[in-house]
């Protein structure tokens, strides 16, 4: 990869981390305005079917933003296991520079929602001890991190199976979790609407919202690397003793 290309892609991916994730907030706020305001579905099983629905189309519009876009990305979560498994100045830029501009464009979405629409926005609502929580929240990272890792090892060429599988798991995820924490697997957009009241910096915030979604993300990585790696490793060796 030459200098240039090197330098537009440093540039281009943050611009398509803060629209894709700015984007992704919009989106979600608006799903709730359709289901709630518009057709008045209340908070019944209809209405949690409606917005999952929703939910999955807003995925795959992001998912498909992304990749025309060259890698952007509405969730730090997806971007940690790639920043891990490559080298350590791609690990360095992916949270001195993507991660930011996602928080971002998160913060940048909630408030115009905010502003043009009140009381549609929707944070986190911690409805359990704070450990719980954290524990809650942890456990949906981690499988929802290795479901996509897995989806992407299984059918890294299919644009829709990967999404298909991803985005119907979160949001099954999501219902799981929502009578608990709100089920967001996502600290950047939970950072986003918590930005406006200032509970972002809460201690049950950082710990419940970003740091267990996180340490998740790191095991689930080093459990996925552990029993997949090898097998790649062994089809290599395979391959050559056939050549």
């Amino acid at each position: 990869m030459s200098q240039l290309s090197q330098f537009s892609l440093l540039f281009l991916l943050p611009i398509s981390d803060f629209m894709v994730s700015f984007i992704w907030v919009c989106l979600g706020a608006l799903s709730r305005l359709l289901v709630h305001r518009i057709l008045g579905l209340g908070f019944d099983t209809g209405a949690d079917t409606a917005k999952g629905l929703l939910s999955v189309g807003s995925m795959f519009l992001c998912a498909w933003l992304g990749k025309i876009t060259g890698g952007g990305s509405y969730n730090p979560l997806a971007l940690l296991p790639g920043a891990i498994s490559g080298h350590f100045s791609w690990f360095v830029f992916t949270i001195a520079a993507r991660v930011p501009v996602q928080v971002l464009g998160c913060i940048a979405a909630a408030k115009l929602i905010t502003e043009t629409f009140p009381r549609i926005g929707d944070g986190p609502c911690l409805n359990v001890e704070m450990h719980l929580g954290a524990l809650t929240e942890g456990l949906l990272s981690f499988g929802i991190v290795v479901i996509s890792m897995e989806a992407t090892y299984i059918t890294s060429d299919d644009f829709f199976m990967k999404t298909w599988i991803s985005s119907v798991c979160k949001v099954a995820l999501h219902l799981l979790g929502s009578d608990l924490t709100g089920g967001w697997m996502n600290p950047a957009s939970a950072i986003g609407w918590t930005y406006m009241d200032g509970k972002f910096i809460s201690e049950e915030h950082l710990l419940v919202y970003c740091l267990a979604p996180i340490q998740a993300t790191l095991l689930a990585v080093w459990i996925f690397r552990l029993f997949v790696k090898p097998t790649e490793e062994e089809e290599i060796i395979k391959k050559k003793k056939t050549d």
